[in-house]
């Protein structure tokens, strides 16, 4: 049997195909008695619409290309469900690729997307190439998320103050009592921040600020804990640059037989479902990935209808989150 087509609805419905268009793309003066008529022709026929049609007649797919920085990390999974929710609502399908992949692939980031005729492109995490992402927002409407390298003209930016919030993790180890604090720092535009917002916050209360440079892994985070506690005079307190690192930091802590937080405190960054487990209990700066998801969704639809719109940066404001990895340093290891 072939599949119903717009012909056979119209024929249904007693109505023009014209009219069944109307109906399906939501437009035009159409009586709701119409409406109901074609949308019951559409139900018992079973009739769903060409979208290689459609994207003809449109010159738009409805897709919107997501490039994402590594699959691994959970924060992502977060943002994606925000950016997910407004781009289903105005009708459009997400398509994921993963950097990480297609860069040890030698692959073009961006060229599959090109290829499928995309409405737009979001890139989570870290930009891959400033310069290339310049070009491509000359062909596509392109939005930035959770990244804060350099931005290209006409690239709109949307991502949380980490500077902001590294100062409200620090500070909260600081009033706690702590002054020998180490930093696991990250790479990219994102980590300085972190770190810089870091050695801020220590240095304005008088503390020297100790800093192990890590890669945001959890491997990264083990190894990184293991050098620092293994100094004649370790620190008392981590701040991990995300919350992977920090469940490296965990389970270093732990293998050395120390207790978290009575021996060691320990805060993360990004409050990813990881941190909310129970026997985690993370103690972590709360960047709001969902909302940033839909800023970026908001951006790039936007910048759909209004091409040559001027591009912007949006920064979330972070919160931190006290749980049970926190805590004053004990007597003994004051000072």
């Amino acid at each position: 049997m072939r599949p119903p087509t717009i012909r056979d609805v119209a024929e249904r419905a007693g109505v023009s195909k014209s009219l069944v268009s109307l109906v399906l793309r939501g437009s035009g003066p159409v009586s709701a008695e119409k409406r109901e008529t074609v949308l019951r022709a559409v139900r018992e026929l079973g009739y769903r619409p060409n979208a290689a049609a459609r994207s003809l007649s449109e010159q738009r797919t409805r897709t919107v290309g997501v490039l994402l920085d590594d699959l691994r990390n959970p924060w992502f999974v977060d943002l994606l469900d925000g950016l997910n929710s407004l781009l289903h609502g105005a009708g459009l399908h997400m398509l994921l690729a993963d950097a990480r992949l297609n860069r040890r692939m030698g692959h073009d980031l961006a060229e599959p997307f090109l290829d499928l005729g995309v409405d737009g492109l979001v890139i989570v995490g870290t930009v891959p190439d400033a310069g290339g992402l310049g070009v491509l927002a000359r062909r596509m409407p392109v939005v930035v998320a959770g990244a804060r390298e350099p931005r290209p003209e006409g690239v709109d930016v949307v991502a949380g103050d980490d500077e902001h919030g590294a100062r409200l993790a620090t500070e909260h180890l600081l009033g706690l009592g702590h002054r020998r604090i180490a930093h696991l720092a990250g790479h990219g535009a994102v980590g300085a921040l972190r770190r810089k917002g870091f050695e801020a916050a220590m240095r304005a209360h008088g503390a020297e600020p100790v800093v192990e440079p890590g890669d945001l892994t959890e491997e990264g985070g083990y190894r990184g804990t293991v050098r620092l506690l293994s100094r004649p005079e370790r620190p008392t307190a981590l701040f991990a640059v995300n919350d992977m690192a920090s469940v490296g930091a965990l389970s270093a802590a732990g293998e050395l037989g120390l207790r978290v937080p009575h021996d060691l405190s320990v805060a993360g960054y990004d409050n990813t479902s990881i941190s909310r487990l129970r026997h985690v209990w993370l103690t972590t700066v709360d960047t709001a990935p969902y909302e940033i998801g839909r800023r970026a969704a908001r951006c790039l639809l936007d910048r759909v209808e209004r091409p040559d719109g001027e591009a912007s940066v949006h920064l979330a404001a972070p919160t931190l989150e006290i749980r049970g990895t926190t805590a004053p340093p004990c007597d003994e290891l004051r000072g």
